[in-house]
Order: structure tokens, then sequence, then C-alpha cells
């Protein structure tokens, strides 16, 4: 896939304040946002699924709060937010409507990332919001977070939504044309990097602080974001974005920066999975089952003959065979004690016996990993 980005089959782009909304006038760019969505109107068009993650509540709400000429306190901050939101939402309403696309709002914070069990309901939400053919619109919900957990930048937010649904491309819209060797504002030496496969300490060493105004990233927190695009299998892209149609601009080969990872995000994402998850309980299965695993299914519940220790839905589990041996691990998609109540029963009987529909699969395959 390279640097193109029409290869992209799950493509999430990202917008600054600074991009989005008049430094001046507080109001946002109706005719760039317009381009914009054009563009990404088009991605659809041919087969691509596109989610945003957009920065700009704070910046719009403030104005209209007489919030200006000073920083803000926290509780301003999240005053500007919740006026804001509804402002920025409606803009993309308006703006993806004339397109037929619908448009859905997501608001997170950094523990529905790093939670399992919220980052599942999360994943599921979105995953189902794009089979259904809207686009999600994500933001910092910084109408709850506190000083502690927030992300407080919308780089390393996209990296996290781009890590949790598996996304192949991530594009940071910014005001900076990709990484430089040094600030090109103050080094007219500084070298433009067009590819990087890794970010070492001497990369890190390139970014440099956050420019003057809305924006609260910078260079820094564009790194970190690549850092973690690059471990979920992601690959990302920094392009200077306040032209209008910037996406067209990169496909026609505008100078910008790519971050191309080793792996898949499947291939990624699984790795994780095996090997930085401490598992909670053990799920056994039986003969048919373990072989059926092997050949790449979902574990279903008439496979399992036991359940050992006590998880909650989303948790780690190992699977083992009557034997004794780990044959695979996964997350679970039940409880230590919905699952004891449904192993051997076919998914069919799972709304009988827990009185709700769950997943058919107790560990659906792609939440598993074979041993």
């Amino acid at each position: 896939m390279s640097g193109d980005l029409g290869a992209a089959r799950r493509l999430i782009v990202k917008i600054g304040s600074a991009l989005l909304v008049d430094d001046a006038t507080g109001d946002i760019r109706r005719t760039w946002l317009e381009a914009l969505v054009a563009d990404l109107a088009r991605c659809r068009a041919r087969g691509q699924e596109v989610l945003i993650v957009s920065s700009g509540a704070i910046a719009v709400g403030r104005r209209h709060l007489g919030l200006t000429g000073r920083a803000l306190k926290l509780e301003e901050k999240q005053a500007a937010a919740a006026t804001g939101q509804i402002r920025l939402a409606h803009a993309y309403q308006e703006a993806l409507a004339k397109h037929g696309i619908s448009v859905a709002q997501i608001l997170l914070t950094p523990e529905d990332t790093e939670e399992r069990r919220r980052h599942l309901n999360a994943r599921a939400t979105l995953e189902q919001l794009l089979a259904l053919g809207a686009v999600p619109v994500i933001n910092e919900n910084d109408t709850v977070a506190t000083a502690e957990i927030r992300f407080g930048d919308n780089d390393r937010l996209a990296a996290r939504v781009a890590q949790m649904i598996s996304a192949d491309t991530l594009v940071l819209l910014s005001d900076i044309d990709g990484l430089y060797t040094a600030d090109p504002r103050k080094d007219p030496a500084a070298r433009h990097i067009p590819e990087l496969r890794e970010i070492t300490p001497e990369i890190e060493a390139m970014g440099g602080a956050a420019p003057q105004g809305y924006s609260s990233g910078g260079m820094v927190t564009k790194l970190a974001a690549a850092r973690i695009a690059l471990a979920a299998g992601c690959r990302m892209v920094i392009a200077e974005g306040s032209a209008l149609h910037p996406l067209s601009a990169i496909e026609r080969g505008a100078r910008c920066t790519w971050f191309l990872p080793a792996a898949e995000p499947r291939t990624a994402r699984k790795r994780w999975i095996a090997g930085t998850l401490n598992p909670m309980g053990a799920l056994i299965v039986d003969d048919g089952a373990a072989a059926a695993l092997k050949r790449g299914t979902s574990l279903l519940p008439a496979g399992v003959v036991g359940v050992e220790g006590e998880f909650e839905r989303g948790d780690a589990v190992v699977v083992r065979n009557g034997g004794g041996r780990e044959v695979a691990r996964g997350l679970c998609a039940y409880s230590s004690a919905d699952a004891r109540a449904i192993a051997g029963h076919k998914s069919g009987e799972i709304e009988a016996i827990l009185g709700y529909r769950g997943r058919h699969e107790m560990i659906h395959r792609d939440d598993l990993v074979v041993a």
C-alpha cells in the first residue's frame, strides 16, 4: 500500500482546530469543510470506510460564551466544549448531507479506549455505524473528562481509534507538510522526511513545541500517535491540510510524511492479544472445538466443557484442551458466570438461558489467537 491513499480500506482523518476554526472569528471554515467532505465522499464512493476525528468544539464554543483573550480553566473548557460540540456536529451533518451521507457523533475519553469492556463497546458501536453506512465523527469528551484523564490532543485519540477498529490508514491533517529534521520555521536547513518505518529516539528528538493558537498538539503528539498507529499495524501520514481538498492533494503527490508499519492491522491486533494481556481465566474445550480453532473458526459455546476463574465480558482468557494444553487465547464475549451457564449449549439457546441475546460466539475469531 505504501503511500497510496486510494488503497486504504478503512480510513481515519484527523482534523485539527487550527484548520477547521477561524482564529479571528471562532467560526467554522465552511468552505474548507465542504471541500474536505467532498474528498471523503469520493473515498466512500470507491468503497472505502471513513471515520473523522475532529477537534474544534472548544475553539468554537469559547467565542459564543465570551471566553476569549486568555487561557481557560478546565471547567471553562468543558463549558465551551458543551456548546461548541453542538455547532460542530451540525456543521458536519450539513456538509455530509449534501452527499447523502449520514453522520454520527461519538465522544470518547481515554478510559473508553483503555478499559477493555468500554473499548469493546465503543468498537462495536463504531463497527455497526460503518456497517450501516454512517460516517462517525469522533472527539474527546471534554465535558466529562478531568485534567488527569484527558488525551489533551486528538492526534493520540485518532491513533487509539485506529488501534481500536483495526484501521489501516490514519491521516493527520496539519499546518505543516510532514516531519522535518528540525522545526522548518526556525531552521532553514531543516530537511523534510518523506517516509519512516520506525520511531527511534533520534526521530522523537525532531518533534518541536506546539504552535501558537488553538492547537494542543504539535509534532510531539503526532510522533506519539505514529508510535501507537505503527504498533497497531496502521500506516499514518502527516500532511498539510489548509488548502482546499487536502486528501486529493495527498493523492496527487503533495509532499507529506508517511509512517509505514511492519504488520497488517489484524496481525498486529492478534499479536497484542497474544502477548500483552494477562488472562483472567480459562475456557476448557473438547477435541472437536480445539481442531476447529486451528482451522480458523470462532469458539462457540457448544464446544466449551468447562470454565475456570472469574472474569467479565471482554477480559482475556486462555483456551485449553482436556489435557490442559493451551490451544488459543482471546477476548471472551461473556462473563465467567454467563459462560458457565451457556457452556455446551448451541448458540440458538443463549437467549433462552441468559435472558438476553448476546453474541453467537464465546470468542469471535477476530478476538482469538491460536497457539
